[in-house]
């Protein structure tokens, strides 16, 4: 004589806990009573007890059965793992969006004189390290407008100097300075210089491609003579 197999459940059941405010994955012992279950999903959920009502689901989304006799146990209802298990709020006067909605919390905003003299804050560190909007604060346009100055200070039109190459064993430039002071196409002091020889980038006043402006600290003021380019070897 064949005997049909008893299912045995397992003591603990594992459940997806949804509500309208949260969702997490919780094992409950089958032996929990309604009342006891509901009290250990109040803080997991914020529905208080008295207004809980629970729906078992599956994972598809199909609803399984309501657990609302509580007198039973857990393990009284047909539940599997990884069931969900949803606890809606039954107050009829509660706040629409009472869990979610961040308005509704009141909330303290510090003065902002008050906050700008906290040592332990954000745009404390901010300031500290020069970062954000405080990493310019350095290089604000009216100290930028000045950079240079001192070493324009020493140059005046007409000298002689001598500018040297960004690249490494480049031959130096020799011309004449022809402009000190500011530009409009970038802040601070620039000098222009007449180059002996066609080795500029632009015009001005001078001869094709004779000219050039230069950062003060990028040339060197002296008794260059002026490189005589048709002149003939002496014999």
């Amino acid at each position: 004589m064949l005997h049909q197999p008893i299912s045995v459940q397992a003591p603990i059941v594992t459940l997806n806990v949804t509500s309208e405010a949260a969702s997490s994955e919780r094992r409950f012992d089958r032996s929990l009573t309604l009342p006891s279950l509901k009290e250990r999903l109040e803080p997991l959920t914020g529905v208080p007890t008295a207004s809980m009502k629970l729906t078992a689901f599956t994972a598809n989304g199909e609803r399984v059965c309501a657990l609302d006799d509580d007198s039973k146990m857990l393990g009284y209802y047909p539940l599997s793992d990884y069931m969900r298990l949803h606890v809606e709020d039954t107050n009829p006067h509660k706040t629409a969006g009472m869990y979610t909605d961040l308005s509704l919390v009141e909330k303290y905003e510090m003065p902002t004189a008050e906050y700008e003299k906290r040592q332990d804050s954000v745009l404390a560190f901010k300031q500290r390290n020069k970062l954000g909007r405080f990493a310019a604060s350095e290089s604000t346009p009216s100290n930028e407008s000045e950079e240079f100055r001192e070493e324009a200070s020493k140059i005046q039109v007409g000298d002689r100097c001598k500018v040297e190459t960004e690249q490494e064993g480049g031959l130096a430039k020799l011309g004449t300075v022809r402009f000190v002071g500011k530009t409009q196409f970038k802040p601070g002091y620039w000098v222009g210089v007449e180059y002996d020889e066609p080795v500029g980038k632009h015009d001005g006043t001078c001869q094709s491609k004779h000219g050039a402006f230069v950062r003060p600290n990028k040339l060197t003021i002296g008794d260059f003579p002026e490189e005589d380019l048709l002149g003939e070897e002496e014999i």
